[in-house]
């Protein structure tokens, strides 16, 4: 089980890290492939393919164009499952590679899987609620149900690996994979697992999905220019992008990890989570519970708020979230908020919801490694209400020794990760 440890108020803790990486989003399936895009600045918003938008206000979205299933799953069983659950297993799978994990380190009880959706799998009950419609109740599909539920990713993932430890499923909208990589800290921390493969995945690029956000009117109607569409900070935002695509990483105990000299990409060491208690969809005006789950993350670590370098932002190109989020950051860091960076690769890979945690913890853990600023594409007109150091346009080299990656949902439900970068 381990015995390095971590202290937290008095109460000894084991150390967990980053040894694996998995990603599938709008910039491509595979972490090598996003981590060159993310660096590069480039964008994986265009027009929306897979279904006819022509009617919709918001034309367009992230969507993973190279994603093959059959690389990672047999054809017959892709039946079994949602574009989602396909997402978290070639993530899954990519990560476990990226970690140099052989199957027979993960199978049994001491390995878990923890992975979340906001939404699950709403393409499937959109197609088999048709079916019913059209055909009767007999001709749904058998599988309606196995391919669709939220937590068939982490239990498909579980099955393919054999992990027989902690298996769950989060549904906290935005702040999904964030509190699914938290959770997943502490639960290695305090000794119940030695690995957890952990993230989120989602599909939501659908004619209900999309037109569901529509109403709300959260979303850009940037049609004609879809690459300048999504620009959190700036001042000529007017919404954000939706995004597909799933983000899993491997966490490791520390000894467990050094034991098979694994490749360390970051240390996770704080975790917060809160709740506005203020409204359904929009965050609470004075920035309160973004300002507190970010307080209790670096709480959790014992650090003080000077010593945090870089923020990966929950920064989803909405007028009210990047303001408030800003507000936030500055409520807590006083001055020390114009001296550290803050970015959002929502500016290139869109909003992916419910796994938008999991891809940006593995981001904001690839930055710690490899000692680079992701940037903030779209940053051309400055907004007075946000006026921190956004990265702008262009990656940067820098020393990053601790990085917060923030996630607000809807319910203001609100997840916060810390993590530090690894020195043996």
């Amino acid at each position: 089980m381990g015995t390095l440890k971590a202290q937290r108020g008095g109460l000894s803790r084991r150390r967990v890290v980053v040894t694996g990486i998995g990603l599938v989003s709008p910039l491509g399936t595979g972490t090598a492939k996003n981590w060159q895009a993310i660096q590069a600045g480039e964008n994986g918003i265009n027009t929306i393919s897979l279904f006819d938008a022509s009617q919709y206000s918001s034309q367009i979205a992230g969507e993973v164009r190279d994603f093959d299933p059959q690389v990672f799953i047999e054809r017959r069983e892709l039946r079994k499952m949602d574009r989602f659950i396909q997402f978290a297993l070639a993530a899954a799978e990519l990560a476990v590679e990226d970690a140099g994990l052989k199957r027979e380190q993960i199978e049994g009880d001491r390995s878990g899987v923890y992975i979340g959706s906001g939404i699950g799998g709403i393409g499937t009950i959109e197609e088999n609620y048709r079916i019913l419609l059209e055909k009767g109740p007999n001709r749904v599909s058998p599988f309606f149900l196995v391919a669709s539920i939220i937590n068939e990713a982490s239990g498909q993932v579980s099955i393919r690996f054999r992990a027989k430890g902690p298996n769950s499923a989060t549904a906290t909208a935005c702040a999904t994979s964030t509190h699914a990589v938290g959770d997943s800290f502490r639960i290695i921390a305090r000794g119940d697992a030695d690995i957890m493969i952990t993230g989120g995945a989602e599909a939501p690029i659908t004619p209900l999905g999309v037109a569901g956000f529509c109403s709300l009117r959260a979303l850009s109607t940037r049609n004609d220019a879809p690459e300048k569409a999504s620009r959190p900070f700036d001042a000529q935002r007017d919404g954000f992008v939706m995004g597909e695509g799933a983000g899993i990483i491997i966490l490791e105990e520390l000894g467990h990890a050094l034991k098979r000299d694994a490749r360390i990409y970051a240390e996770i060491v704080g975790y917060g989570m809160t709740g506005d208690a203020y409204h359904v969809t929009a965050p609470c005006l004075d920035g309160d519970g973004a300002y507190r789950v970010m307080k209790l993350a670096l709480e959790d670590a014992g650090i003080a708020p000077e010593e945090v370098d870089y923020i990966n932002a929950h920064g989803t190109s909405t007028p009210y979230n990047d303001k408030i989020e800003t507000l936030a950051i500055k409520k807590l860091f006083r001055d020390h908020a114009y001296k550290l960076a803050v970015s959002s690769t929502k500016s290139m890979t869109g909003h992916l919801l419910g796994a938008a945690g999991g891809y940006e913890a593995g981001i904001t853990a690839l930055a710690l490694f490899h000692q680079i600023l992701p940037p903030t594409r779209n940053y051309e007109f400055p907004d007075p209400e946000c006026d921190l150091d956004y990265v702008p346009n262009q990656a940067r080299a820098a020393e990053i020794r601790y990085a917060l990656a923030n996630s607000f949902g809807f319910g203001g439900t609100n997840g916060t990760l810390l993590l530090k970068r690894y020195v043996e």
